[in-house]
């Protein structure tokens, strides 16, 4: 391989869970831009179809909705099914579809609890698991199928809100990925996670009012996290350069975990 190819990924088929927005939108974008054929899926279908046009017509690639709830068992059935009427093969499975719940310790809900811990983790592993044989299709040892799994710098710290469930989900993303990686290495299939921190969403937004000013501030780099830092990261992964990466959780966060010595809102 020549050194300057060791980034490219044009050719490939990938879907991203909750790829309408956010870091899941950007890390479409991230695909589309360098040539890899994108399939997003996400709950609200109106919304999706809308951007996966605006991301075909950007790119001037393909980006194909597939309109799906993984809250659930049979969503996760359904998305494996309408994914399957398309491909015969998969090239890298983005797990990047989540639900955040913030609530007092003291009044902290069951449903908030399970909503959480369904769709983060519970989802995560069998849509993984459902997809493993479309996976090792292409797969081989010089260039693995991957799997890649949003977690958070939440799971790896303390987090600053009353966000339980989240938190304790993407420490479960964390060492799921660790396991999963162990079970498919030897079928060439790579699993890595990224933690993020920081970044524009409809996630973090409500929380800080969508001033993110506090926390730019606080951040180690001064600033939060743009779309090419997260496609950035998730391209190496899932190019030749990455191909030796398993098993890690590799943190996205402006250095908020490695090189602060306080917590990110502080």
């Amino acid at each position: 391989m020549k050194i300057e190819d060791l980034f490219k990924i044009k050719g490939k088929v990938a879907l991203v869970t909750g790829g309408s927005r956010g870091i899941g939108e950007m890390i479409a974008a991230g695909f589309l831009a360098n040539g890899v054929k994108v399939y997003i899926s996400a709950r609200k279908e109106d919304q999706l179809n809308q951007k996966a046009e605006e991301l075909s017509e950007k790119f001037g690639g393909e980006c194909i909705p597939i309109h799906n709830d993984l809250g659930t068992l049979d969503g996760v059935e359904e998305l494996v099914a309408k994914y399957s009427s398309f491909e015969e093969s998969l090239d890298f499975l983005v797990n990047n579809a989540g639900a955040a719940w913030g609530e007092p310790f003291e009044s902290f809900s069951e449903g908030g609890w399970d909503k959480v811990m369904d769709l983060n983790v519970k989802s995560m592993f069998f849509l993984s698991r459902n997809l493993t044989n479309l996976l090792k299709k292409n797969a081989s040892l010089d260039d693995p199928s991957r799997i890649i799994n949003i977690g958070s710098i939440e799971g790896i710290q303390v987090p600053p809100f009353e966000t339980y469930s989240y938190a304790a989900s993407k420490a479960a993303v964390h060492h799921l990925t660790r396991a999963l990686a162990r079970k498919l290495v030897s079928e060439n299939i790579t699993v890595n996670a990224i933690a993020p921190g920081p970044f524009p969403s409809m996630m973090l937004g409500p929380a800080v009012n969508h001033d993110y000013s506090f926390i730019e501030k606080t951040n180690p780099r001064k600033r939060i996290g743009s779309p090419e830092d997260i496609a950035g990261l998730v391209i190496y992964l899932c190019s030749r350069a990455g191909a030796y990466t398993v098993g890690d959780t590799i943190t996205c966060d402006g250095g908020i975990v490695n090189a602060s010595s306080s917590n990110w809102t502080d």
